[in-house]
């Protein structure tokens, strides 16, 4: 693993920092002491939206957190300020999970949908059965601009579907603890699931257990545009939790998961060939490091009738830095392509690069936004892949 990383400060090195790189959120500024989680979608007129949790008072993932946006015209060259989405005062509002449906014949410019999740506590309380954590939808239908009133989709998307809550997680097989991805949810644009929107997330289930056993990673959809929605199988893997999941050909998805657990350093990919409502396989890649933390995954072309699949995450096992991409030409099978994005060196303090999320600029770039300095940057930057 050592000559791995040394492998990838010479390459960075060489060719890495040359690459473009903006500063779009920054802690203590435009009203809020910490941002965190990103995601960020590309629109069909080819802006871009960025999205995060705005921490008012701190770095703590409870509390007054807003979720918060900015928009680029120029591919991540420049952003726009600050503009807040949810405000739900001293509560949370976070987890942004955005796609954009490409398929509606209505509205040929796209519909944004927008996936989010409140709280009402911190989450090793609501493990303890000691509050709630509920799931969100809001839509724009102008690229951004304007919003949907939020619909609280929380009885669709999680178990039990009980519409008191005062009645939820009496069974210790309930779910409790519930996050939506982190990072971009995604639309299918082919095959006999064509148009279905997914959101990868994860949820913790009885209560809390030392070694972190109570979380596995499922996902939810919606095939009639958010009318109604339905839950995959959960990975049966325990320990699985933040997710985010890619199209495949043939009607075939992946999904990525983090390891809890930490038990294996490693990332859990699971494969599903029905739309992503059940999993013909789950296992650790061992070409895909992770030191418990966040990765992104993403859909960025086609070569040989094979999708081509971009990953992004921390590579050290041990801190949450080496922030790489790594491409597979076999639909996830190998990950022999990789491209270093950030690191710290050894004189530099830890942690340096954690959570990331990937959009597609071109046929031959991607953007990666992700957390940075202790988490008090998140910045966006241009990497060419081929």
């Amino acid at each position: 693993m050592k000559k791995l990383f040394s492998f990838l400060i010479i390459l960075l090195l060489s060719q890495g920092i040359k690459a473009q790189e903006t500063l779009v959120f920054e802690a203590g500024k435009e009203g809020h002491a910490i941002y965190r989680i990103p995601a960020i979608i590309s629109l069909p007129n080819g802006e871009l939206l960025a999205f995060a949790e705005g921490r008012v008072n701190g770095s703590d993932d409870f509390g007054d957190v807003n979720l918060v946006m900015k928009r680029s015209l120029d591919g991540g060259f420049t952003w726009s300020p600050i503009k807040t989405l949810v405000d739900y005062g001293s509560l949370q509002a976070g987890n942004p999970a955005p796609v954009v449906d490409r398929l509606d014949p209505n509205y040929p410019e796209g519909v944004i949908f927008l996936f989010y999740n409140t709280g009402n506590n911190h989450e090793y309380d609501v493990r303890m059965n000691q509050g709630v954590r509920e799931v969100w939808m809001i839509k724009s239908y102008d690229l951004g601009k304007n919003w949907t009133e939020p619909e609280n989709i929380t009885q669709e998307v999680h178990k039990p579907n009980n519409p008191d809550f005062n009645q939820l997680y009496k069974n210790p097989a309930d779910w409790r603890h519930y996050a939506n991805t982190p990072g971009h949810a995604f639309q299918f644009q082919e095959g006999p699931h064509k148009g279905r929107i997914y959101v990868a997330a994860n949820h913790s289930s009885g209560g809390p257990k030392e070694d972190w056993s109570d979380y596995q990673a499922h996902g939810f959809f919606t095939d009639d545009k958010g009318k109604s929605f339905g839950i995959s199988e959960s990975v049966q893997i325990p320990g699985s939790n933040e997710s985010i999941a890619a199209e495949l050909s043939s009607g075939r998805m992946i999904l990525s998961s983090r390891y809890q657990k930490g038990t294996v350093r490693q990332r859990i990919l699971a494969f599903s060939s029905d739309g992503g409502e059940t999993w013909d396989e789950a296992y650790f890649e061992e070409e895909l490091p992770d030191p418990v933390c966040q990765g992104s995954i993403l859909n960025i072309g086609e070569k040989d009738g094979k999708t081509i699949i971009a990953h992004s995450n921390a590579a050290d096992e041990k801190e949450r830095n080496y922030l790489t991409i790594k491409i597979s030409y076999d639909e996830g099978k190998t990950w022999n392509h990789i491209i270093p994005v950030d690191f710290t060196s050894d004189s530099e303090k830890l942690p340096w690069t954690a959570y990331s999320d990937l959009v597609k600029l071109d046929e031959n770039s991607l953007g990666i936004l992700y957390e940075r300095a202790n988490y008090h940057e998140i910045i966006f930057k241009k990497v060419t892949w081929r």
